[in-house]
């Protein structure tokens, strides 16, 4: 069981998120916007990030930029999901530290592939 910290601020997406985490017994903190996960982040020791691109604030690339720049949180996988399925956006999360890119919509069986391949 790890401990993760997803900013999804779509209601759809966020509880989608919730019950995919929560049924492979992870424990997690959910977050609408990108100031929130920062703020969770610098409070709490998370072994994953998962971060909406677009989201009110700052996005997730911005956030996945500022985690992967701070001692504290560098070291933390991050996998950013997105609507955004161009190869210039996949680069540009790939710039920014992201360690897995993933296009929604996905299954659960795809996400959970990716946070057990992060975090293993």
């Amino acid at each position: 069981m790890a401990k993760i910290l997803f900013a999804e601020d779509s209601d759809t997406d966020y509880a989608y998120l919730a019950d995919i985490l929560k049924n492979a017994a992870h424990q997690y903190v959910g977050v609408r916007n990108g100031e929130d996960a920062e703020a969770h982040a610098q409070r709490e020791k998370f072994d994953l990030f998962i971060l909406d691109v677009i989201m009110p604030g700052k996005n997730g690339f911005q956030i996945c930029r500022s985690l992967k720049r701070n001692p504290q949180t560098a070291g933390t996988p991050v996998i950013i999901t997105t609507s955004k399925d161009s190869d210039s956006d996949k680069f540009w999360g790939e710039k920014q530290g992201a360690d897995v890119y993933i296009t929604k919509p996905f299954t659960p069986n795809q996400l959970l592939a990716e946070i057990n391949k992060v975090l293993n």
